[in-house]
């Protein structure tokens, strides 16, 4: 079954779009804070991800039924505004195929595959002063951060497998994130970013013939460039 994955970037963005709007301006200050140096309020990072399910699948009214999903490996890109030097707002936007297998009571299943689509906003800290603190001035290019905030997950393209139909609930989780980076030339980040997302959904088979519970809640490791202006 196809949905319409985009409407929630679309919403996601929205969302980023007016926590900006809510700044208030810096056109009465002679000098805003992001005038200082190269950084600017604006920062889009292209990342490599790992997204790693720590999950745990159940099937009602099968004792010791349960499944897999698999990892899987994609492109992510994510926008970031800066209220200050400090406090900033994300949105990461990407999407990841997943195979669905049973262990257990149904071990060997073909239970299918599923995309999700799950983006996430979230608020963070930023740390800047490294090369202040530490009075070694090569940490000023090294800023890491940490992050919460909430996710909304779409599953779509669902692939049944052996049986006739499939479906997963769509759902909202938590995000934690933390992540750093480092400065290697003007505007340009290398970045490095881990994120844990609590996320959890019920499903079914064959229109209800079987139904359950699962426990996503991946990991996301990745590594990619960033751009500030």
């Amino acid at each position: 079954m196809v949905r319409r994955p985009f409407q929630a970037a679309i919403c996601g963005a929205m969302a980023l779009g007016f926590a900006a709007a809510l700044v208030p301006g810096g056109a009465q200050a002679e000098e805003p804070w992001y005038a200082a140096n190269s950084d600017g309020k604006w920062q889009v990072r292209l990342r490599g991800i790992a997204v790693i399910p720590d999950d745990e699948l159940s099937v009602n009214g099968v004792p010791g039924g349960a499944a897999s999903i698999s990892s899987s490996f994609v492109p992510e890109i994510d926008f970031t505004y800066y209220f200050t030097p400090n406090l900033a707002a994300e949105l990461i936007l990407g999407t990841t195929p997943h195979s669905v297998t049973g262990r257990g009571a149904i071990a060997g299943a073909d239970i299918g595959s599923v995309w999700l689509l799950p983006p996430t906003l979230t608020a963070q800290y930023h740390f800047t002063q490294l090369g202040e603190w530490t009075g070694v001035e090569s940490l000023s290019k090294v800023k890491p951060y940490l992050g919460a905030g909430v996710n909304y997950t779409i599953f779509y393209n669902e692939d049944a497998g052996q049986f006739r139909h499939i479906e997963y609930d769509d759902a909202f989780g938590w995000a934690l994130q933390a992540g750093v980076d480092i400065e290697i030339g003007e505007g340009l980040y290398l970045n490095a970013d881990v994120k844990y997302i609590l996320l959890d959904t019920d499903w079914s088979i064959n229109h209800g013939e079987l139904k359950g519970h699962v426990d996503i809640n991946p990991l996301i490791v990745g590594v990619g460039l960033g751009y500030r202006f």
